[in-house]
């Protein structure tokens, strides 16, 4: 038995589109992580970028468990003395990019390297519910449905 080892022709990308209305962040990031590299397809190979197209949809409605919206704080330093910055998950969320959380848990799960940074060209997280690629014909991913931990009410 020989090893499987897809080369560029045999690789065929698909469009997917998931809703993150209600979606936990994490569960979703890993989900999507996972689609990206295109460790869901039995064709999978390391080396190459056989992941699908994401397009992400309602970015800003994505939920975090316990109380990450006000206690994780993400730190930032200006260079200078004293120049510690810090911004919550609240603020992100609420901020004029909510879509760069998602964009930012993702990009944390994705192996970081020329690679990686191919993959991550192939999303693509909007903050509404419109999004331009619908000529794509997108295929409708349900996360929530998945796994009932995958969505929040509340």
């Amino acid at each position: 038995m020989k090893t499987y080892s897809a080369r560029p022709s045999d690789i065929q990308k698909k469009w997917v589109v998931i809703d993150a209305d209600g979606v936990v962040l994490g569960r979703l990031a890993s989900i999507i992580s996972m689609r990206l590299r295109g460790k869901h397809l039995p064709t999978y190979t390391p080396h190459m970028d056989c992941g699908d197209n994401v397009i992400v949809i309602n970015a800003e409605k994505v939920k975090l468990t316990g109380r990450k919206l006000t206690d994780k704080v993400f730190y930032w330093h200006t260079g200078y003395p004293g120049g510690i910055k810090g911004r919550t998950m609240g603020q992100l969320l609420g901020g004029s990019h909510p879509e760069r959380v998602i964009t930012k848990a993702v990009e944390r799960m994705i192996t970081r390297n020329p690679l990686g940074r191919a993959q991550m060209k192939n999303l693509r997280v909007y903050a509404g519910a419109e999004h331009p690629h619908v000529a794509q014909q997108p295929e409708v991913l349900d996360v929530a449905a998945m796994n009932p931990k995958n969505k929040r009410s509340a």
